[in-house]
């Protein structure tokens, strides 16, 4: 019986090598070890996801629990680094479907970027009512994503006049053609080494560790979900690509919102940004709903760009991801169909006038 035992399992170590190879079976028994440690070494999550040692989940030894360090970053960028792909082959089913949004100047409503404090009301009456599910349940998929220099929203206490980054934002965004100063985090902090270490920028441009992004993904019931078209830029082609008349437009446009403070962490990587707002734990959770239009974008000097009303969805907390998060998300845009090369750079920032 022993030698019978004995034979099985012989048999079975050389079926388990055979099938999937020493090597293999060495490599996830070493793994599973691995994720084991990990899991043992967790302790309960903050407001951040992390251990309960300090605000960010790390040591006590600063305000966002990392060593002190200089003021200047630090010399050698890093961080993770991700493959961009041919873009599928074939037609934009979406291109030019976007050119019903243009309208005269003096029709344009009234634009949104406002205040989403909680308990804070304008003065504004609207007969709209706001999308308050994911827009995922109402039939709508996101199809685009881009970003903000700061923000054009205010969220007291989280973004706002009082925030701060690595440098200024006000003067750029004047240079850009933006009226408003825009608003930042309250989270940076330069004696913290993932607020300033550099990060080695692989298919984002001009983009910058500690600062503060407002990121939009616009959606629309009119899209083209589930399909290689879906994500276009510009993103008013992706809203009115299967339908050029919406009805109830706040029903079926819409735009999630989410602010950030980048940081050369990767315990703060989020691998599918380009999918739509992050919802983890704390992040995306306090979300303000009201209904608006499009932003205002120029198009030319007698055309510009807005759509009224759609749904706004925007998340009140500033939160932190890493820098190869965003990396991800563009090199995930390169990789579509369309063309997103315009809104791999913060809007607001890029597009500079002469001082002429």
């Amino acid at each position: 019986m022993k030698c019978a035992t004995l034979l099985v399992i012989v048999l079975l170590s050389l079926t388990n090598e055979g099938c999937y190879g020493k090597k293999e079976l060495q490599n996830s028994q070493f793994d599973m070890n691995k994720l084991k440690s990990k899991k043992d070494g967790k302790s309960k999550s903050s407001k951040h996801g992390k251990s309960k040692s300090s605000k960010h989940g790390k040591s006590k030894s600063s305000k966002h629990g990392k060593s002190k360090s200089s003021k200047h970053p630090s010399a050698t960028p890093s961080g993770k680094h991700f493959a961009s792909y041919p873009a599928p082959s074939g037609s934009n089913t979406c291109d030019g479907k976007g050119s019903v949004a243009k309208v005269d100047w003096p029709d344009a409503l009234e634009q949104a970027g406002t205040d989403v404090t909680e308990g804070y009301t304008r003065n504004s009456d609207t007969k709209y009512v706001p999308i308050t599910v994911p827009f995922y349940q109402a039939g709508m998929c996101p199809v685009n994503v881009h970003w903000h220099l700061g923000t054009e929203h205010k969220s007291a206490g989280e973004y706002d006049e009082d925030g701060s980054g690595p440098t200024g934002i006000d003067h750029r965004r004047k240079l850009a053609g933006k009226a408003r100063k825009g608003f930042q985090c309250q989270l940076y902090d330069n004696s913290v080494d993932m607020f300033t270490k550099q990060y080695d920028w692989q298919h984002c441009t001009d983009m910058e560790v500690g600062q503060t992004y407002e990121v939009r993904w616009p959606s629309s019931n009119a899209g083209a979900c589930g399909t290689v078209s879906q994500y276009q830029t510009p993103f008013y082609d992706g809203v009115f690509c299967k339908d050029d008349n919406l009805g109830d437009s706040s029903a079926k446009i819409g735009v999630q919102v989410q602010v950030f403070t980048i940081v050369n962490d990767e315990n703060y990587f989020y691998p599918d940004m380009i999918r739509g707002m992050i919802v983890d734990d704390n992040i995306g959770s306090d979300i303000a709903y009201y209904t608006g239009s499009t932003t205002r974008r120029r198009l030319n000097s007698e055309k510009y760009s807005a759509y009224n009303p759609i749904t706004w969805q925007v998340d009140r907390k500033c939160n932190i991801v890493s820098a190869s998060t965003f990396d991800k998300m563009c090199a995930d845009m390169k990789s579509q169909r369309d063309d997103m090369s315009d809104d791999l750079h913060p809007h607001g920032s890029r597009e500079l006038v002469s001082d002429e």
